[in-house]
């Protein structure tokens, strides 16, 4: 694994050698973190299955409207 180059403060570069998210500080209070782009991209795929879980909680909520076919076929307009 190669070392991130981050800069510092005073414009110099800094190698962060491990792969730990990194806390910025502004004013002694964390202000950011710095995350490895694999696990910054892994968290959001978490995310959206997270997100994707509560939409199929609410969805199983709704009671099933079935319809005839020919009902369906009726009210169906496909685009072309």
């Amino acid at each position: 694994m190669s070392p991130w180059l981050v800069m510092s403060g005073r414009g110099g570069l800094m190698k962060a050698r491990h792969k730990e998210p990194e806390v910025v500080l502004r004013n002694g209070k964390p202000s950011a973190v710095i995350l490895d782009i694999d696990e910054y991209r892994e968290m959001l795929e978490r995310l959206e299955d997270v997100e994707d879980l509560k939409a199929l909680a609410r969805m199983r909520k709704k009671p099933l409207k079935f319809r005839r076919l020919e009902e369906f076929l009726q009210e169906y307009r496909p685009r072309a």
